[in-house]
């Protein structure tokens, strides 16, 4: 990797990704000046048409820079169009390589990836005083730069995390000591069949509404969701228990602490947006649909649920759908599917079948493709596979929810199949993050794999 002087006044060279990725990316570089290749809106040209992500992000960025266009005289963009309102900022320059520059040896010109690299060459001879930077999401670009002495970097403003591991777990274990943590002066009270505390100490200070705090995860000793947090002082809900089998919902129990702090939240109508991320087989689906069914059936209160995820094959495509958008997206709600045959299962044969013509249509399969524009009410929404999807994704999903409406997304960010998704980048990450501070919102990583012992077995070795 070229070592970076920090001191020295930087260029970055954008690729076209990075824009797709964040059209807004321009205002972004602080005092350093930004250099668009032609090849990059050769791109961005040829990727704006039709109604797709890659193709609204390329024409937003395209009004991006047409906006910056708008407000000099066009004798001026060569001299670089000014990038801060205020004076601050650095200035947007359009490069094209001067006639006769070559590629570097071994590469074909003929890719667009090859010449951003020999427009990245040609910034550089250009600016012999600066450190000029390409900046990529593409891993392959990026290696191609490093054997080949360029400075690249990924573009990391989206990321919400520098490391994945301090990522918001949603539980926090204070062990044997947990009330001589809290202090003396410790209030209870009943209010419509639940227990509270008002409770006091510097531990306080760390928390945040929507988090379980218990004495050990193992179970059996005090859980409880902290409901609101202001300086040293919190009010604490205790959790109630869906261990036993009388608690259970729609047939299911929890099996450990964070599945039971699940339920709790899952079911709480206080709480209008719940993530739920873990491993595969830690009963993500499960739960949540689970959930979900209560609420319908039992509870009546949503009328439905909709279940929707990002389409993005595991391995090779299996081509054109024909059918409606049920059928269509069939295929990738098989692991919804099998949990919800696990929930409706009967020795009944003639029960299980009337079970399932009863939730045909209650339990609807939507394309995120055309959430677009759409307000949900009275609706259960379930959003599988959430780590797949971006930022901006996850904030126009989310905006759908209208009245009466809670959103659950579920996910693993070590199961990224995006090519420009990091674990810090992804839209459930940044979900998380952004939702901390806000009591109707509530997050748990679930850990332990409930499967299988073949399922735990393979966790752990492979």
């Amino acid at each position: 990797m070229v070592r970076i002087d920090k001191k020295a006044r930087r260029a970055y060279v954008l690729d076209t990704n990075v824009l797709i990725h964040d059209p807004a990316c321009l205002y972004k570089f602080k005092e350093h000046d930004v250099i668009i290749p032609m090849t990059v809106l050769e791109e961005l040209d040829h990727l704006k048409r039709g109604n797709h992500d890659a193709a609204r992000s390329a024409r937003q960025a395209s009004r991006n820079l047409s906006a910056l266009l708008d407000q000099v005289d066009m004798s001026q963009v060569a001299g670089g169009v000014p990038l801060g309102r205020d004076g601050s900022g650095g200035r947007l320059h359009f490069l094209m390589p001067a006639e006769g520059e070559e590629s570097a040896v071994g590469l074909d010109a003929g890719v667009p990836d090859n010449r951003i690299i020999a427009e990245a060459r040609a910034a550089r001879k250009a600016r012999a005083d600066e450190t000029v930077i390409l900046v990529s999401k593409d891993v392959n670009l990026r290696v191609k730069c490093a054997a080949l002495g360029i400075p690249v970097e990924d573009y990391r403003n989206d990321r919400v995390l520098d490391d994945i591991d301090a990522m918001f777990s949603g539980v926090q274990a204070l062990g044997s000591a947990f009330w001589e943590r809290l202090g003396a002066d410790i209030e209870s009270w009943q209010q419509s069949g639940r227990s509270y505390y008002r409770v006091q100490g510097e531990v306080v200070q760390q928390w945040m509404p929507g988090l379980l705090v218990c004495e050990h995860e193992e179970g059996g000793g005090f859980e409880a969701l902290v409901r609101s947090v202001e300086n040293d002082t919190a009010v604490l809900e205790v959790c109630r228990d869906f261990r036993a089998e009388r608690h259970a919902v729609w047939g299911a129990n929890a099996h450990n602490s964070r599945q039971n702090f699940a339920f709790n939240i899952l079911l709480d109508p206080q709480i209008d947006l719940v993530t739920l991320a873990g491993p595969a087989g830690t009963g993500k689906t499960y739960l949540a649909l689970a959930a979900g069914l209560h609420q319908v059936y039992e509870e009546r209160r949503f009328e439905r649920i909709i279940v929707t995820r990002e389409t993005i094959p595991m391995g090779e495509d299996i081509g054109f759908l024909p059918g409606t958008e049920e059928e269509k997206m069939a295929p990738w709600m098989g692991g919804i599917q099998d949990n919800l045959d696990a929930l409706l299962r009967t020795d009944d044969s003639w029960a299980g079948a009337a079970t399932k013509d009863m939730l045909a249509g209650r339990v609807l399969f939507r394309s995120l493709g055309f959430m677009r524009g759409r307000t949900f009410n009275d609706t259960f929404l379930i959003v599988d596979e959430a780590q797949n999807l971006s930022p901006k994704q996850m904030k126009n999903l989310v905006t759908r929810a209208g009245r009466n409406t809670k959103i659950v997304c579920l996910g693993n960010v070590n199961q990224i199949d995006s090519p420009y998704l990091t674990e810090t980048s992804s839209g459930l990450t940044y979900l998380v993050q952004s939702f901390q501070p806000w009591e109707h919102a509530a997050h748990v990583t679930l850990q332990d794999v409930e499967r299988s012992r073949l399922a735990v077995a393979a966790e752990a070795l492979l």
